[in-house]
């Protein structure tokens, strides 16, 4: 049997790696598998050269447009 490892969701304490702010793009670097994470601002800014380097690319920037006090899953 093969268990599915379920990624954490990014959180209010999760920071930016460039300025700080909260993150919302967390990647995961397919020769390390170190991780990096980026405000939304930043992982636009350097998705196209990085993604390519990436295991995963977990993007919840949606969340940004979601109603104050929406539920998630």
């Amino acid at each position: 049997m093969t268990a599915a490892v379920a990624t954490r969701h990014l959180n209010t304490l999760d920071r930016c790696d460039r300025c700080g702010a909260q993150a919302y793009v967390r990647a995961v670097l397919e020769s390390s598998g170190g991780e990096l994470l980026f405000c939304a601002h930043h992982a636009r800014a350097v998705e196209a050269n990085l993604r390519p380097l990436t295991s995963e690319w977990q993007d919840e920037s949606a969340r940004l447009h979601q109603k104050a006090g929406a539920s998630e899953e």
